[in-house]
């Protein structure tokens, strides 16, 4: 299949290129200086780094360094930062078995889930990505991918390798409710605080995030 998805892509990019190049001559005037030059992402851009988004293989952006500091957002956001955050259950126990997620039913505060692990994955979620990437059990390398799978069906994971942090902030908040404005009026991290958190663990960030 991976054929044919590179030839679908190589079409649209050829379309998408000439409509470009259309709109260009039948503009009043070109710009006097690259000064004058629109800074914002063009119809192009945004249409090719959804096709990167698509194209890109989640297992093999996890070692990117831009992708490592976004899911230590993540994990800051969810309270999972340190040593045990890859065995935190919903509500902050542990859990001690990583051959699979461990599918218990925890009630806190009125609200029960089954969230577990580094990135708090409800355990249908879980069983998705597990299927979609063959992950072998719920360990942290499995969980990594599994989120990096998440980020990438959220259409985010390009914008997280090129540097445009606060576009995929705004594209996983909708998966993560303690990413900054998240919807869902739970407690979330702040766009300065992610922006604090990104830098110290090195990420490279085009434009601001807060």
């Amino acid at each position: 299949m991976r054929p044919v998805v590179f030839a679908a892509a190589g079409v649209a990019i050829g379309g998408l290129a000439y409509l470009w190049w259309s709109n260009q001559q039948s503009a009043d005037a070109p710009p006097d200086s690259p000064e004058d030059a629109p800074t914002e992402p063009s119809f192009l851009d945004d249409t090719l780094s959804q096709i990167s988004n698509l194209t890109t293989n989640a297992r093999d952006a996890v070692d990117n360094p831009n992708v490592q500091a976004f899911l230590v957002l993540i994990r800051t956001g969810e309270g999972t930062i340190g040593p045990n955050g890859y065995r935190t259950l919903f509500g902050g126990g542990l859990f001690a078995d990583f051959s699979d997620h461990p599918r218990r039913a925890i009630t806190r505060s009125g609200i029960t889930s089954t969230a577990a692990g580094a990135y708090q994955f409800l355990s249908k979620t879980w069983d998705e990505m597990a299927a979609k990437y063959n992950l072998p059990d719920f360990g942290p390398a499995s969980q990594d991918i599994a989120a990096v799978g998440l980020i990438k069906r959220r259409g985010a994971l390009a914008d997280v390798m090129a540097g445009r942090f606060r576009a995929a902030i705004d594209k996983c908040n909708l998966e993560w409710a303690s990413l900054p404005g998240s919807p869902y009026g739970q407690p979330t991290l702040t766009y300065n605080r992610a922006q604090s958190v990104l830098l110290a663990a090195g990420a490279n960030i085009i434009g601001a995030v807060a």
